[in-house]
């Protein structure tokens, strides 16, 4: 079940300036001495200073002011000391010193008589207590502070003042009453034709419609605000609302507007140097690229950020950006590196009596120890945040916490525990307007009765959820009660409703996967996979056989699809690419909308949602209509088993294990789908996860090392799970192709290599065996045709060891081509400085076959070892990006063989290692693929291409070729470290 537990960052500041009046000026009259002349000089020059930014300076300034004016008893000169102390104090984030000399100044404005002085005094002890959260306290002082700025006729401080109070209701969350005193101030600061405070109200009502989720009303008030700030020539003010349309457009999704604007206002901030808003900006550039995912730009943007706020002497914001960096390191996994970065915030933070930041950075750690598994060390750090969030008023940090203890106790198995800390969560969230909080921990609160055993109590709080979450338009919250209602109908044997609630929840769960965001396709497997499980082992049961196994192959589709994705792969139709990039700028938009959802609370946001989701769901359909060669990309609706499979041809059996795991209260089992033409069925075997992934793991490496002869004992008990169980299956459809769809951990296991302990036999001594990446109109279509080459007749274009210098060089490449042409003279070869891509490109459309004897690295990484970029094939003038494998014009190729090549063996990744390589070369049009599930031994390749090429010579099949050179290795012995890496993805005719 789904929990509400994620980092609690601090994401940086956009700054959006308050107009606040800082300092009174002292009146320069006519002084009886000359220390009187120096407290007014020493005045001046720390007003000077403040303006400069030099606070630590001016506080000097300001002490010597003070103690003057002090031997001298001018209480003016004082209480303006004293005002400058305060300010300067504020503006260096130590609130309690800021606080204390605002409160000695106050009562001497108000004994001298000095209306102004005191309401200023009243404004800026407002700021302080809004700064540490007292929001209240703030209010109290600026409704003392209005009166009397009025009564004196202080337009300017009126406005001002009106400013304040909409800034602390805007915090407080109630926009409309910020909108009200914004409104109030704006015809106020017209009228006495201050630009500059006009410009600021303006861009104040543009962060109140930002928050409301009006980002194009935001927009308009941001631009009425820019040429104001231009007229009369604030570059730093110019800078801030460049800022904030960045943010707009961030918050819309358009990360590259977003830049634009930044790197606009990042020089204008230099220029006067304004360090603050020149690390706020480089904070924002940040955010953009952590967003992107592009993790070391943003940590070199929060380092810069860090270096120019700790010059200043910021200790709140350095504690911000030091969270931010956290948060990478967080991302990134990297977590004693992130409590390296907490643990440095947290004490800034106590030191400046930021409670809410010190809260939400415990709250940062304890999610670090969480994760971790160190329960009791989260409590801890939870703990101390609760009375930190409760201290200062912010109920949604209570509530965040609160949820976070409860999810502990949910973890350690303490339900009661979990159910007492998540039904004091409800009430704060719901108090605070967090529709989507109040669905998450309602949905928290009915997984813990689900496994408490009371169902119905389950259920009622599944469904005030579902109801919640459709409401805010949410729908990643909307696909998890779904699964979540699915599930328990699934374990009260229900599975009618089961199957309906399971189905709408992966559907949706699709439909938004569709993006290209690469976050969201990384996580949905790991977040989906139980539903998916529950769903297909449920149609199993019901014997909806054909339902069941659309499930599957949509899921199988779309993880290739996404790795498609991954490395950007292109079509060959330029109009198609086009469409496709269009469409992608859209839906990132759409899904940059629905991540807002989590902090958006507007009525508005919903509606502009669903009204998008339409558009970029029917264009989808259209694009698919249209362009055939994206349709799986966008995954739209299968077509139905029976058409796809009938295109099967006679002879061929096709297989795809299908694990069903981790689903609660259910048994684990693996389901074989089994087809050939014109018969389909399905046999379900249970199994033990744990120990078929220790003998997954432990047979890799056994069969990549040829001392190790373990792997007869290994792949004897993954023939007993994997074979064994559909082996009578197979035997009655006398297959002359067994051909394999393995998905998951099974992707990386050569199957041919499984031992049969009865026969003392490999799978390949039984059977040829090839592989398929998915069932698809695409994928079967060459299997149904006839074997008919269009171009040179069994003539390979083949290329060997473009680069001759180590750790590239490949001899053995060399031999392999040239034996090549000895047994298919009609072939051409190019070696060394001619193995070029622009040779291939220009020869590769008159051959039917081709052959490249070089490095290929096709995994998550780069292959530091032959000093290769990932996803990227070696050639003698420049390395070809798979991702434009369809502009190599492959159409009617019937065979390309990557030699050499290595691919990502890690059975604990999900990745689509080589069957994501034959994908994508599928699509570009070849009919197969033959490649390595490892990095290959030199002169074992050569032995067995040559004999795969004299195989087919003599008329074999694919399929038939590459069985017979591997049992040639077999025969002599060889270890299947030798044989068993090469496979052939496609058609094996």
């Amino acid at each position: 079940m789904k929990k509400f537990i994620s980092s609690f960052l601090a994401l940086g500041v956009c700054l959006t300036p308050l107009t606040v009046i800082l300092m009174a000026q002292p009146t320069w009259g006519q002084t009886q001495n000359s220390q009187a002349q120096e407290a007014e000089r020493l005045l001046e020059q720390g007003a000077k200073l403040t303006q400069q930014q030099e606070y630590q300076k001016a506080i000097q300034i300001l002490q010597q002011a003070l103690t003057i004016a002090r031997e001298l008893k001018d209480q003016k000169h004082e209480a303006t000391a004293l005002l400058g102390l305060g300010f300067n104090y504020n503006a260096l984030g130590e609130k309690q010193k800021a606080l204390d000399f605002y409160n000695q100044a106050l009562p001497i404005w108000r004994a001298v008589g000095d209306k102004a002085g005191e309401a200023t005094t009243l404004n800026n002890i407002g700021i302080v207590y809004s700064a540490l959260g007292e929001k209240q306290k703030a209010l109290e002082f600026y409704n003392q502070a209005l009166p009397i700025l009025r009564a004196v006729g202080d337009k300017a401080g009126e406005a001002a003042t009106l400013n304040n109070i909409g800034i602390v209701y805007s915090a407080l969350g109630e926009k409309q009453n910020a909108l009200k005193f914004y409104n109030q101030a704006l015809p106020i600061l017209r009228a006495v034709g201050d630009k500059a405070g006009e410009a600021t109200t303006l861009n104040s009502i543009g962060a109140v419609y930002s928050a409301l989720g009006e980002k194009q009303n935001a927009l308009e008030f941001y631009n009425q605000a820019l040429p104001l700030r231009r007229a009369i020539g604030d570059k730093a003010g110019e800078a801030t609302i460049l800022n904030n349309i960045g943010l707009a457009y961030y918050e819309l999704g358009e990360r590259q507007k977003a830049l634009d604007f930044y790197n606009q206002a990042l020089p204008l901030s230099r220029a006067v140097g304004d360090r603050s808003n020149e690390a706020a900006t480089l904070n924002n550039i940040g955010l953009v690229y952590n967003a992107l995912g592009e993790k070391q730009n943003a940590l070199s943007f929060y380092n810069q950020t860090l270096s120019l706020i700790r010059a200043v002497g910021d200790g709140g914001r350095v504690a911000v950006t030091l969270n931010n960096i956290g948060g990478v390191y967080d991302d990134l996994g990297q977590k004693q590196k992130a409590l390296l970065f907490y643990n440095q915030a947290l004490p800034l933070l106590r030191a400046v009596g930021d409670h809410s930041g010190e809260a939400r950075t415990l709250n940062n750690i304890g999610a670090v120890y969480d994760t971790l598994g160190e329960k009791q060390n989260a409590l801890d750090f939870y703990n101390q945040a609760l009375p930190l969030s409760r201290a200062v008023g912010d109920r949604f940090g209570e509530a965040f916490t609160l949820n976070n203890i409860g999810a502990v106790y949910d973890d350690l198995g303490e339900k009661q525990n979990a159910l007492d800390f998540y039904n004091q969560a409800l009430p704060l969230l719901r108090a605070v307007g967090d529709r989507a909080g109040v669905a998450a921990t309602l949905n928290n609160i009915g997984s813990a009765y689900d496994i408490l055993g009371e169902k119905q109590k389950a259920l009622s709080f599944y469904n005030q959820a579902l109801s919640l979450i459709r409401a805010v338009g949410d729908r990643k919250g909307v696909a998890v009660s779904l699964g979540n209602i699915g599930v328990l109908f699934q374990e009260t044997n229900r599975p009618t409703e089961a199957i309906t609630n399971l189905q709408q929840s992966l559907q949706i769960s699709l439909e938004m996967r569709r993006g290209l965001q690469r976050e969201n396709r990384q996580k949905f497997l790991q977040q989906n996979g139980g539903n998916a499980a529950a769903l297909v082992n449920v149609l199993i049961n019901q014997k909806k056989y054909a339902q069941a196994f659309e499930w599957v192959n949509l899921f199988t589709t779309a993880d290739l699809a996404d790795y498609t994705r991954l490395i950007n792969a292109k079509v060959a139709n330029p109009e198609a690419q086009q469409s496709l990039d269009d469409w992608s700028k859209k839906n990132q938009q759409l899904e940059a909308l629905r991540q807002q959802l989590q902090s958006d609370r507007s009525e508005s946001l919903p509606q502009k949602i669903r009204q998008l989701e339409a558009e970029v769901y029917l264009e989808a359909e259209n694009i698919s209509y249209r362009f055939p060669e994206v349709a799986e990309l966008l995954e739209t609706t299968p077509v139905d088993i029976k058409n796809l499979t009938s295109s099967i041809p006679a002879g061929t059996v096709v297989v795809q294990p299908v694990l069903l795991t981790n689903v609660a209260d259910m048994p684990n089992n693996v389901a074989f789908f089994i087809f050939t033409k014109g018969h389909f069925s399905v046999i379900k075997k249970s199994i033990e996860p744990t120990k078929l992934n220790k003998l997954i793991t432990d047979y890799l490496k056994q069969v990549q090392d040829d001392s190790d002869s373990d792997y007869f004992q290994t792949g004897g008990e993954l023939y007993d799970i994997l074979i064994r169980p559909i082996e009578g299956e197979i035997k009655a459809l006398s297959p002359k192709q067994l051909s394999i769809i393995a998905t998951g951990q099974l992707r990386h296991l050569p199957f041919e290599t499984l031992y049969d302990n009865k026969t003392k036999q490999f799978l390949i001594q039984k059977y040829p065996v090839n592989y398929l990446t998915r069932i698809s109109n695409n994928s079967l279509q060459s299997l149904g045709m006839q074997n008919a080459i269009p171009r040179k007749q069994l003539a390979v274009l083949a290329f060997g060891n473009p680069v001759t210098s180590e750790p590239q060089n490949l001899p053995g490449a060399e031999a392999e081509v040239r034996k090549i042409k000895e047994i298919l003279p009609d072939s051409e070869v190019y070696i060394n400085k001619k193995a070029t891509l622009e040779n291939f490109r220009s020869q590769a459309l008159r051959f039917s076959f081709l052959h490249l004897a070089t490095h290929g690295c096709f995994q998550t990484e780069d292959c530091k070892k032959v000093k290769l970029k990932n996803n990227t094939l070696l050639f003698a003038d420049k390395p070809l990006d798979i991702a434009n494998a369809a502009l190599l014009g492959l159409q009617g190729t019937q065979l390309i063989t990557l030699s050499a090549c290595q691919t990502a063996v890690d059975p604990n990744l999900n990745d689509a290692g080589i069957a994501g390589v034959a994908y994508i070369f599928e699509r570009a049009g070849a009919k197969a693929v033959m490649a390595s599930l490892w990095a290959v031994d030199d002169q074992a390749t050569q032995l067995l291409m040559i004999d795969f090429y004299q195989n087919l010579k003599q008329g074999m099949t694919k399929g038939e070729a590459l069985q017979q050179a591997k049992l040639k290795l077999i025969a002599d012995h060889r270890h299947p470290f030798y044989w068993s890496p090469f496979v052939l993805i496609g058609d094996a005719r």
